[in-house]
């Protein structure tokens, strides 16, 4: 778990998130996540993987891993420490491994190899939480969830858009919010802003193509602590 202090602004109207988006819409044209995957598997991997890492760092390590092993079977037979030898650059490996090699056995067992299309299944794997499974559902078969992570919890609360003292507060205002027409690309749009833009330290307000929606300029008193949990 991490304790966060974020600042966070008066609620957006609907008026200002529908202005927020199309204006975030307009300068992403093509949101889609930044790990590097070309099967369901693939992209479970690195999601369980990304925790507390960045995708630079996992997309960098799964090269040489999925050359050994894009299968749940292969990855099992790569065994425990062939997996950690191949994400060693990554923090957390040893336990990342482990979920890993436990994920490919279910995946084996109980859903003949596939990666499971229901939250319910999704969160029967080890490592796998609401947050991972948020984004499996999105970035794979397109439904309209959204990943609240470090990056959605700290743009919400400061801009305004979503304002909650937990993640899944965060979660549940932005669906509410969000307008139809962006749900789906919601998600990418708001970490690829949140990313680059909307920073953690320093953010980039004066590049900001959505600041005139934004209440953050504007309000910056009231703290928040909250915790993230993954």
């Amino acid at each position: 778990m991490t304790q966060l202090t974020i600042k966070a602004s008066k609620q957006m109207s609907k008026a200002q998130a529908l202005a927020f988006y199309d204006a975030l819409a307009a300068a992403i044209p093509n949101p889609t996540t930044e790990l590097n995957f070309n099967s369901p598997f693939e992209l479970l991997t690195a999601v369980l993987l990304s925790a507390q890492a960045t995708d630079i760092s996992v997309n960098k390590a799964s090269i040489g891993l999925f050359s050994l092993a894009n299968t749940p079977q292969a990855m099992i037979e790569l065994g425990l420490e062939g997996i950690k030898e191949k994400i060693k650059t990554i923090g957390l490996f040893n336990s990342k491994a482990k979920h890993l090699l436990e994920t490919c056995e279910i995946l084996v067992t109980r859903f003949n190899g596939e990666v499971p299309r229901t939250r319910p299944e999704l969160e029967s794997l080890p490592g796998v939480g609401r947050k991972t499974a948020n984004v499996l559902l999105n970035t794979l078969w397109g439904e309209p969830t959204i990943a609240v992570d470090t990056h959605l919890f700290r743009l919400g609360n400061r801009t305004g858009l979503a304002v909650g003292k937990t993640p899944l507060d965060v979660e549940k205002k932005l669906m509410l919010i969000t307008p139809k027409q962006h749900l789906k690309d919601a998600h990418h749009l708001l970490i690829l802003h949140g990313r680059y833009v909307c920073t953690a330290r320093n953010p980039k307000c004066d590049d900001c193509v959505a600041k005139k929606s934004c209440n953050g300029i504007a309000d910056k008193n009231c703290l928040i602590n909250a915790v993230m949990t993954h």
